[in-house]
């Protein structure tokens, strides 16, 4: 789990990963949303599901088509 954090140097904000700077931005507002999304984003990628778990046949059949 990445955690973020922001840290203020001079007059910007420095937004962390894990103890890596990552990004500077000049405002602390700015700082927060890229927190937000970039959190919101990962939590998103973990509850898609894998291709290989979806099942081997669909789970509805075509019907064949009347013919006249």
């Amino acid at each position: 789990m990445t955690i973020y954090s922001m840290i203020k140097v001079g007059n910007d904000y420095v937004v962390q990963a894990n103890d890596k700077c990552i990004l500077k931005v000049s405002s602390r507002r700015k700082a927060a949303q890229l927190i937000s999304e970039a959190t919101d984003l990962l939590n998103a990628l973990t509850q898609v599901e894998s291709p290989g778990i979806a099942p081997d046949e669909p789970s509805l059949r075509r019907e064949a088509p009347e013919l006249p």
